[in-house]
């Protein structure tokens, strides 16, 4: 199958674009700038250009759809950035594949749209609830892909992902990748509050196949959504503790007032299982941690160089 991956030079959309083509299909790599992943044929376009879209949907099958703004703090500060860029991107997207002919879609979505659930762990059954511009935007782009899903012209699957982790993830906010940076630099690590709030990790390689998997277990002219994780929890200190023995190396911790976020967040990925044949096969803490600890060794000694 020829599926367009778009935001492919992104952390999940590499791996997307080389496990697509690991399992026998053919990624095209949809960039704003020339520089693409490897195992790909390049096309460049930006979500806001029509002209652009239609061209680099020319002869594709399927969409796996992952470009977009992803950080929930920024998206507070400049909600109608990430409206525009998830949200109306997402429309230009969908009417660019309807001129083009292309009727199947596989969206990344984020499990942060349920927000503040009590029952843990989520379902696809909780309402959602967006706690901020991110997850909005997000949610409304799956309300146009349902809509246009409804009017039988297009097979469309979204998927609420979990925390992605692993491998040479380039965003230095998030928690995993600041904790290895404090070990390996001897700098120390900011939490809040105690460091007891529990969150899901997905490694991205689990993230990837279930893409992988939408494409091929999802029948022609439907509409899914699954809640994608890893169905376990893990606490700030047991993030810590577990990059502690992967390094050797002790992280000083500096516990800042708490902040009004969620004590836990599990993803119970059931359906995922049942309906398209996906388990969270690498997503235990400790391959997340192993993982992640040979990408930033490497970083490591190049900088030393």
């Amino acid at each position: 199958m020829r599926v367009l991956v778009t935001g492919a030079n992104g952390y999940l959309g590499q791996a997307v674009v080389n496990l697509l083509g690991r399992a026998g299909h053919e990624p095209i790599a949809m960039v704003r700038e020339s520089v693409s992943p490897s195992h790909a044929a390049a096309r460049v376009a930006d979500l806001l250009d029509d002209a652009a879209l239609r061209e680099a949907l020319d002869g594709v099958e399927a969409v796996c759809h992952l470009a977009g703004l992803t950080r929930a703090r920024e998206s507070a500060a400049e909600p109608l950035r990430y409206f525009r860029v998830n949200t109306g991107g997402t429309v230009a997207l969908l009417e660019a594949m309807s001129a083009a002919g292309v009727s199947r879609i596989v969206f990344a979505s984020t499990g942060s749209i349920y927000g503040t659930p009590v029952r843990q762990p989520m379902t696809e059954s909780l309402p959602d609830a967006p706690p901020h511009p991110y997850a909005a935007s997000k949610l409304a782009a799956e309300w146009a892909i349902h809509a246009y899903a409804g009017t039988g012209r297009l097979s469309a699957t979204v998927l609420r992902l979990m925390n992605v982790a692993s491998g040479a993830d380039p965003d230095p906010t998030r928690l995993i990748p600041r904790t290895f940076a404090a070990a390996l630099n001897g700098s120390a690590l900011e939490v809040n509050g105690d460091g007891s709030a529990v969150r899901d990790y997905l490694h991205i390689d689990d993230a990837a196949a279930a893409f992988v998997a939408c494409l091929e277990r999802t029948p022609p002219g439907e509409f899914g959504r699954y809640i994608v994780g890893s169905g376990r929890g893990s606490s700030i200190l047991e993030v810590v503790a577990a990059v502690e023995r992967r390094t050797g190396r002790r992280i000083q911790l500096i516990h800042r007032p708490p902040a009004p976020e969620p004590a836990a967040l599990i993803s119970d990925p059931a359906k995922a299982a049942s309906e398209l044949g996906w388990f969270p096969r690498h997503s235990d803490l400790e391959s997340i941690v192993r993982d992640m600890s040979q990408v930033a060794r490497d970083d490591e000694r190049r900088k030393s160089r």
